[in-house]
This record gives C-alpha cells, sequence and structure tokens, in this order.
C-alpha cells in the first residue's frame, strides 16, 4: 500500500481499549505511518503501530493528569509533536474512513452543533503564527483565558482556595478550556478559522448523537458525504456500558471490528 502522511497520538496508560485498538489499526491501514507516545509501557497495541516514549516530546506530569484527565496534557502535547515531527494528530478514538491527502497543510474542523472548532484531528504547518500562539498560551497561562466572560472567571474564582495548580484550576473551571475552546480562539486571531473544513469531513456524527455508533438499527453512514475522512467515535462520552461490554452485532462499531480485524472482548475496561 502506498505509504502516506504519518499521524501519531498519544496514550497515558498501560493497555489500550479495543475502540483505540481500532482507530489506530485503521489509520494503518490506510497507509498512514502511525505513532503511539506513551507514558507506559503498552503492549496491546495493533501490530505495526510504533510506540515511542512520551518523553521525546514533552514530559508528562502525572501529577497534573490525576486531578484533570488522561487526555488534559493531550491539548498541549499535540501541537508540540506536529512542531517537531510533522505529522498529523489523531484523537486515538478517530477512525480513518479514508486516507488523507499528501498537501493539505490545514486539517482541522467545524464541530456538533455549535459552530466551534475541534481538535481531535490536526494539522497545522509546523512554524505558523497559529502554532506560536497556541504554544505561548500552553507555556504562559494568563490569569484567565482570554475569551472568558465574566462568569466563567467567576466559576474559577471559586476554586481559588482548593489545593489546585493553575492549570488545573482552568481546567476545573471549563474543562474544554485547553482543547477545542483554545484552538477556536486562536485560529480565529490569527485568521486560519476560514481554513476549517466543514464538519461531515471529520466529525460527522454530532457529539449529541454518539449512542448511535452502538445501535444495532442506527444509519451512521447516513451522516457521512463524499467529503467524510475521519470519524470520531467520543469515547470521552460513551457511556459506561459500551467501555465494559462489546458492541451489539451489526452495530457499526461491530461492523468496523470484523472489517478491521479487532476482537473487542479481548480489550474492555
Amino acid at each position: 500500500m502506498q505509504t502516506r502522511r504519518a499521524v501519531a497520538s498519544l496514550w497515558i496508560g498501560e493497555k489500550l481499549h479495543y475502540i483505540n485498538q481500532l482507530c489506530l489499526k485503521s489509520h494503518l491501514l490506510q497507509g498512514h505511518p502511525t505513532t503511539l507516545y506513551c507514558t507506559h509501557d503498552v503492549t496491546n497495541a495493533p501490530e505495526g503501530v510504533e510506540i515511542r516514549p512520551a518523553a521525546e516530546i514533552m514530559d508528562i506530569d502525572m501529577e497534573l493528569v490525576a486531578v484533570t484527565s488522561a487526555s488534559f496534557l493531550s491539548n498541549v502535547f499535540r501541537y508540540k509533536m506536529i512542531q517537531k515531527t510533522g505529522a498529523i494528530w489523531i484523537d486515538c478514538d478517530a477512525f480513518c474512513h479514508k486516507p488523507f491527502d499528501a498537501d493539505q497543510h490545514f486539517i482541522f474542523a467545524g464541530h456538533g452543533m455549535l459552530g466551534n472548532l475541534n481538535c481531535g484531528v490536526v494539522a497545522i504547518p509546523q512554524a505558523c503564527d497559529l502554532m506560536d500562539q497556541l504554544l505561548d498560551y500552553y507555556e504562559n497561562l494568563p490569569d484567565y483565558p482570554p475569551w472568558w466572560n465574566k462568569n466563567q472567571r467567576r466559576k474559577m474564582d471559586r476554586l481559588q482556595h482548593q489545593n489546585l495548580s493553575h492549570a488545573a484550576r482552568i481546567y476545573k473551571a471549563e474543562r474544554t478550556a485547553f482543547g477545542p475552546q483554545a484552538f477556536t480562539y486562536f485560529c480565529k486571531q490569527t485568521g486560519d478559522f476560514d481554513r476549517a473544513m466543514t464538519p461531515d469531513v471529520l466529525y460527522p456524527v454530532p457529539f449529541q448523537l454518539n449512542d448511535v455508533f452502538y445501535d444495532p438499527y442506527g444509519r451512521v453512514e447516513g451522516h457521512f458525504t463524499e467529503k467524510t475522512i475521519s470519524v470520531h467515535l467520543y469515547t470521552n462520552g460513551t457511556k459506561p456500558w459500551w467501555r465494559k461490554n462489546p458492541p451489539l452485532p451489526n452495530s457499526y462499531m461491530a461492523r468496523m471490528c470484523d472489517r478491521i480485524g479487532i476482537d473487542p472482548k479481548a480489550a474492555l475496561h
């Protein structure tokens, strides 16, 4: 198969769930060299995925992860990884429906029903104003994210007496302040917002409808268009039942596992 652009992601933990195995392997089968940067010794990644230490890109503060989430530091990791390697960032729950084009310098899209951008799949130039502003934000956190309103600031102020770092307080006040909120804001600041692809390219199914992936009578493909490249599966919003049980036969998730060659029962929570 033709070798395409490299893709990469981050995993904080010791074991992949079957959904993560499915998504990583889907990129391999579309010809994308796939790297998984890890904080632990992950032994159940699909064959062909290159495992690299996360420390090659940046140190992961596990104490900060413990008071936020496993995905928290991925918000800065993804841009540092892109800057260093030029690979396309993929979340570990982004399924590769079709290969990315080799000449796409900007890959990101609108998301959901609100018109904001998401950063679950991202490519931007290694050297650009957007990269500089994103990394400056993460490395020199302001007192409050500049786009916050008074209510959001008050919400964070109420956390000031808790034994939390400044970054953790921002996260506790607004979970997406380091992810989609920041990406949307800085794309507007640099004039890159209009480069966004339409949601059907990378997020064809809105987050609010993510149960459809597990419904044996759901028509997931009805959300797709000819432009659809990636299908975000939203594991952060997946109900605990589906993390602990295999998908029902004929559901999109079960059909993709059959097609890609992933055994869900072998990697459940």
